[in-house]
């Protein structure tokens, strides 16, 4: 059963394996065994909650350095540091130390961010304070000078002799206006807010208040320390109520309010001391700055090693909490899938790690045998991994079943170039993969994003798409639907005169009247390869092309649905169910080549022999009069072949009989079985587990039905098998006629897609340089750019995803469904590999 074809045919064969670690080489055991990334440990303490298990208390201590790890990298990266890489860190730390170090540098870093935060923050105020000084002295400065101003000019107007208000005695004392002293708020607030703010003032204090504020340009805001466009502001008021409305809106608006004094020397002294304090705070900032940068830098360098350090550490201790402790406390068991090939490196890898320690113990290794299901396992490379994504998002594979990733490399590229076929968009889509192929090393550790990071993942995919998008392209002869003639000209010439050059035979229908009538004449046999270029452009380029696609399309979905069924033999062979196999396999393939193979087998010979026969008439009359295959004499041309009104009433008749064939016999058989066993005083030798675990196997050859050959142990009920099965047979039957029109999607897209591109090439690009010619030159640069926009946006994107997703339709419900069962689990290792392809 091991003897695979090829690689990848099957999964890998697994092998449960038990291992019993000494306690003290637990660790190096675990972290020896995630290099090697081959082992899928099972949980034996499934019972046990996180925290009763033995290693819980080094789980959250390694969540706690991860928590750590974190904090140094969002620290590292605000500081854009380069980080090292991994073997240049400081090495030879063991976890213990390497837990202190974290501590002590993540208290250091603490302790530097918050001084550096306090010290900022003081800094913005200080700066602040220094604004509002400033600004605010210069409204007072304004103001008193406007005061002496009209004071000195009131002066003038009462000194003189014959002013008209002098007093009429000397004696008599000028009347002095009462003064009412007038308090005043000063401070800080977001220029968005200034507005909003003054019309709420204006209201709470019913107009009496006086603003003044002034833009300061962007400054750091003291507690939210990011830059903020900000005015300085006084308020001036009258009265203790009028301060109190005034201070709550200040608080309500998150405008900061500083001391301002009265007097201009206490202000200028301020001042003087606010600048000495922040000469003081700039470099007492530098020096925290410098001492945190050397911090940093001694992180980054150690960064990527500490980080892969604290992945693994926290991995192992994760793993271990899956193994079980026997009551000694000395030895932990554990329980693993591997696959069978890796063996002697796990057996080599156990050895080291015992010589390294110098223990007198070693790990035992012990293969188990068990009846539980194996994990699937496929050995990918870069190549065939985009593929197999494709095949486990519809379902991951059975325990050995045959992988349908073998097949879709091929078929899944070319039912898409089918669809996509032509030569330009190929090359656009080769240029395309070929930059992501050759920048991949690069590319695979940039971030790129969610969209182009699956395009990058997907590549070889696309790679191959690229190429038979080429080869279907030239043998539909069009590049950006533009006919092609690499292998020469056309094989076709008029009848009467076979010089006449075609193009003046298209232009004028006088020099060669056959041409409309009895058609041209094929000269010197057929086109060499692919379509010959002179349908292109012709009245009759659609009813043909029309007719050749169509029936393309059925002849690749017979073939590619027999290859589904093939694949259900070979699964059956392989979990020897002989029952499946005579009762699906042979008649599925019976009832879909006596219908639909015939159908494929009319179209190729009609291909070859030229002939003029009408395959509609034919299949009609195959179900409506088997006997007469033309027409009671009316339609010779339907007979194809000697012989043809016998086989089709044979066809026919055998279809018929290998639906009750796949309906019937394998309920019955499976019942007899089940009669016999029990039959024989109840006593069976052998395992009932093993034997379900076969049929169960046999299932998986994807007939859907029960049990290839066995009775389902001690549990049988006769009619849920009869109905499982009849349904299972009305489905192939119904799916056989569904499942072929649905191949008719090809000739569909493969037609949309040639017609949308000849629409964008006659309306847009040859209608530019129709203008170019006629003197507007400048409409052939618009024609072309508009042009290259619709190829790339419609045909490139959108008719690629179109047909892409078609040709995944057809191998998840055409062709899996007659093989592929899909219910498997995927084998997932205990890998450090994958561990540190992971965040943290």
């Amino acid at each position: 059963m091991s003897g695979d074809p090829f690689p990848g045919w099957r999964s890998e064969e697994m092998q449960l394996i038990q291992l019993l670690i000494p306690a003290e080489l637990s660790h190096d055991t675990i972290d020896a065994l995630g290099e090697i990334g081959q082992l899928q440990f099972k949980d034996l303490n499934a019972d046990k909650s996180v925290f009763q298990r033995t290693y819980a208390s080094q789980v959250k201590r390694t969540d706690e350095m991860a928590r750590r790890m974190r904090f140094f990298t969002d620290q590292v990266k605000k500081e854009d540091l380069v980080v090292g890489s991994r073997l240049s860190g400081e090495q030879d730390l063991n976890f213990d130390e390497l837990e202190v170090r974290l501590e002590e540098l993540e208290g250091e870093l603490v302790e530097l961010n918050g001084n550096s935060e306090r010290l900022g923050k003081s800094h913005a105020e200080l700066l602040e304070l220094q604004l509002v000084l400033e600004r605010a002295s210069q409204f007072f400065d304004d103001a008193q000078y406007s005061a002496s101003s009209a004071q000195h000019s009131r002066d003038e107007a009462f000194g003189g002799d014959g002013g008209v208000d002098a007093p009429l005695l000397a004696s008599e004392p000028i009347s002095e206006p009462k003064s009412v002293r007038l308090g005043f708020v000063a401070g800080t607030i977001a220029t968005e807010k200034v507005l909003a703010f003054e019309r709420l003032l204006f209201r709470a204090t019913r107009g009496n208040m006086y603003l003044k504020h002034s833009a300061v340009g962007a400054v750091a805001d003291p507690i939210t320390g990011e830059k903020q466009e900000k005015e300085v502001f006084i308020v001036f008021f009258a009265g203790e109520r009028a301060r109190t409305k005034i201070l709550k809106i200040c608080e309500a608006y998150g405008a900061n309010r500083y001391p301002f004094p009265e007097d201009a020397g206490r202000r200028r002294e301020m001042s003087a001391e606010v600048n000495g304090r922040l000469q003081e705070l700039h470099s007492t900032m530098d020096a925290g700055q410098r001492q945190r940068e050397v911090v940093l830098q001694n992180i980054a360098v150690n960064l990527e090693a500490w980080t892969v350090q604290v992945k693994h550490e926290k991995a192992v201790y994760h793993t271990l909490n899956k193994l079980s402790v026997d009551v000694t406390r000395k030895v932990l068991v554990a329980e693993a899938w591997a696959p069978a090939r890796e063996r002697s490196r796990i057996q080599d890898a156990l050895h080291s790690v015992a010589d390294h320690s110098n223990s007198s113990v070693g790990v035992m290794f012990t293969p188990l045998v068990t009846y539980e299901t194996p994990p699937t396992y496929f050995a990918t490379d870069k190549v065939s991994y985009g593929f197999q994504c494709i095949v486990d998002a519809y379902g991951v594979a059975r325990y050995r079943e045959v992988n349908p990733t073998i097949f879709t490399i091929m078929t899944f590229p070319f039912l898409f170039a089918v669809m996509f076929g032509d030569v330009g968009h190929g090359v656009l889509m080769l240029l395309l993969c070929l930059y992501l192929v050759i920048n991949e090393k690069k590319m695979a550790k940039a971030d790129l994003g969610d969209m182009v990071d699956m395009i990058f993942g997907g590549r070889y995919v696309i790679l191959f798409m690229a190429i038979f998008s080429l080869y279907t392209g030239l043998i539909y002869n069009e590049a950006f639907s533009i006919p092609l003639s690499v292998f020469g000209g056309t094989r076709y010439a008029c009848p009467s005169d076979p010089s006449l050059p075609l193009i003046d035979v298209r232009t004028n229908e006088h020099l060669c009247p056959e041409a409309t009538t009895t058609g041209l004449a094929l000269q010197g046999g057929p086109y060499p390869f692919g379509v010959d270029p002179i349908w292109h452009g012709s009245k009759s380029e659609l009813p043909y092309l029309n007719s050749l696609k169509m029936k393309m399309s059925i002849v690749i979905g017979v073939t590619h649905m027999n290859l589904g069924i093939l694949m259900s033999y070979f699964n059956q062979r392989y979990f020897r169910d002989t029952l499946s196999m005579v009762c699906e396999f042979i008649p599925q393939m019976i009832f879909l080549n006596a219908l639909f193979g015939y159908l494929a087998f009319l179209i190729i010979l009609k291909w070859v022999t030229g002939s003029t026969a009408d395959l509609y008439h034919i299949m009609i009359y195959m179900f409506l009069s088997p006997f007469d295959s033309d027409c009671g004499g009316k339609c010779p041309e339907n007979v194809l072949f000697t012989g043809q009104g016998l086989l089709q009433p044979l066809l026919l008749m055998v279809a018929l009989c290998a639906v009750p064939a796949m309906l019937f016999p394998k309920p019955y058989i499976l019942k007899k079985r089940h009669e016999e066993r029990h039959n024989h005083g109840g006593v069976t030798y052998g395992r009932l587990e093993e034997e379900s675990d076969t049929e169960a196997g046999g299932g998986a050859s994807g007939d859907g039905g029960h049990d290839g050959g066995g009775d389902h142990g001690d549990h049988f009920d006769f009619g849920e098998i009869a109905v499982h099965q009849m349904i299972h047979t009305i489905e192939f039957v119904l799916g056989a006629v569904s499942n072929t029109a649905s191949y008719l999607r090809l000739w569909a897209l493969s037609l949309a897609h040639s017609q949308l591109s000849a629409v964008f090439y006659d309306r847009v690009l040859v209608a530019g340089i129709q203008q170019a010619v006629a003197g507007q030159t400048w409409a052939l640069f618009i024609a072309f750019f508009v042009f290259a926009l619709a190829t790339l946006s419609v045909l490139m994107v959108m008719e690629s995803l179109s047909a892409f997703l078609h040709a995944m339709r057809l191998h998840w419900v055409e062709f899996q469904n007659k093989f592929f069962r899909g219910d498997g689990y995927a084998f997932a290792p205990f890998s450090f590999q994958i561990l540190d392809a992971e965040e943290l």
